[in-house]
């Protein structure tokens, strides 16, 4: 199917692997993992998977308020635009980018399915969030497959490149505070900032990768639809909407003389991006790679309650991780029930602290990862589960494309 060479950079050094057939490689690199997962108690189907009213009833608040917080942003830029008190209206935008790039987390909760009962009402939403986040759900899902099925492994899951750095350059938190105009794919999923995504979302809508050649991430990607060629369709069918739709509102914003429009729901996604990135940045970095244990390859923190709502809950993430078909709303409780077994939450200042500290000494020792402490007793009620099992579609809700849905990863115990 696939032969591609992954130039794998890490810790500085460059390494080379072949990879004939992909998915057979990632099969063969990851016959180790059998993730480490804490059983639910007896009774606790109601957090795995609640009814479609409970689903309904948690979410459609959940659209509404970052639209109401998100009015006063936009709402309050065109009123102030229209006045020409500009001061104000950079406060409003502000406050705009701050809850429209949280978007992103919308995006990826409703990809694995699980917010709604049904399956039209999830695509619905993505694909909304989706085009005006710049998304390619496509290329995500192929990807985030992946990432859930072989958590930092580096043979399986490339969606991250470690060592990443957790990085305070002032240039950047310019960026974050303000717009990020110059900002580049690197080494996690994603296009850069405004003038890339722009330039990489026209690229992919004429069939091309939406990635930099020299772009670690790029191989990835160009492995991902050799492999998938139907899925690398849909991803071109994808990011041709996305043009269609931001050029139509560009030019009706111009045609109009309403040019606010163009910041509004062009750019938005890419003003006031640091309550995004502070949250985002601390679910993997600088934990262990290459580890069957969720506890040990990933980062669960607490939030504000604001925070959190943006966030779509996915501070809790190591829950989220070992039992991704939970919605994002019952993660709390889900965590509330293996507590005992899960090691303590930091706070976002004390993730961002760890992650620095990790990072400082990654440039003495490249091999070094913080190695998360677990509570004494821990595991007691822990299972080795194969994520292949007949349990694997609800395991990761419905985020894998049909290509791979189906996919047999590897084999081992089936039992939860």
């Amino acid at each position: 199917m696939v032969e591609q060479v992954f130039s794998q950079t890490r810790h500085g050094e460059s390494k080379v692997c072949r990879a004939r057939n992909t998915v057979a490689t990632i099969e063969r690199g990851a016959q180790e993992f059998a993730s480490t997962v804490v059983s639910l108690p007896r009774g606790s189907r109601r957090i795995r998977q609640a009814d479609g009213t409970q689903r309904q009833e948690r979410v459609l608040p959940g659209f509404g308020t970052p639209c109401h917080l998100d009015g006063h942003g936009h709402g309050g830029g065109y009123g102030c635009w229209q006045q020409h008190v500009y001061v104000a209206m950079v406060v409003a935008m502000f406050a705009h980018g701050t809850v429209g790039s949280a978007f992103i987390f919308g995006c990826h909760e409703l990809g694995h399915g699980t917010v709604f009962k049904t399956r039209w009402l999830n695509r619905f939403f993505l694909y909304i969030f989706s085009v005006l986040w710049w998304w390619d759900p496509i290329d995500y899902a192929m990807s985030h497959t992946y990432h859930h099925r072989y958590t930092e492994y580096a043979k399986g899951d490339r969606e991250n490149l470690f060592p990443l750095e957790p990085s305070l350059n002032p240039t950047l938190l310019l960026q974050l505070f303000s717009v990020d105009l110059f900002g580049t794919p690197g080494r996690v999923f994603g296009k850069g900032g405004l003038l890339s995504t722009v330039k990489l979302t026209f690229k992919a809508a004429c069939g091309g990768i939406a990635s930099e050649p020299y772009a670690p991430s790029h191989e990835w990607l160009q492995t991902l639809h050799k492999d998938q060629p139907h899925e690398a369709l849909k991803s071109m069918w994808f990011s041709q909407c996305i043009v269609i739709f931001h050029v139509s509102v560009f030019a009706a914003s111009i045609v109009s003389g309403q040019w606010i429009f163009i910041l509004i729901v062009n750019f938005h996604k890419f003003c006031a991006m640091w309550l995004t990135y502070f949250m985002g940045q601390t679910q993997h970095i600088g934990l262990k790679s290459d580890s069957p244990d969720f506890r040990k390859n990933t980062r669960t923190i607490t939030l504000d309650p604001v925070s959190e709502f943006l966030y779509w809950h996915m501070n809790w993430h190591i829950e989220h991780h070992m039992f991704a078909g939970v919605p994002c709303y019952n993660l709390r409780a889900l965590h509330e029930e293996v507590s005992l077994d899960m090691p303590a939450p930091r706070t976002l200042l004390g993730a961002w602290r760890e992650m620095r500290e990790t990072w400082h000494r990654q440039q003495a020792d490249p091999e070094y990862e913080f190695d998360t402490p677990l509570p004494e007793f821990a595991g007691s009620s822990a299972k080795a589960v194969n994520l292949a099992s007949e349990e694997q579609s609800g395991f990761i809700g419905d985020l894998a494309p049909t290509g791979l849905a189906d996919a047999e990863m590897f084999v081992g115990d089936k039992s939860l």
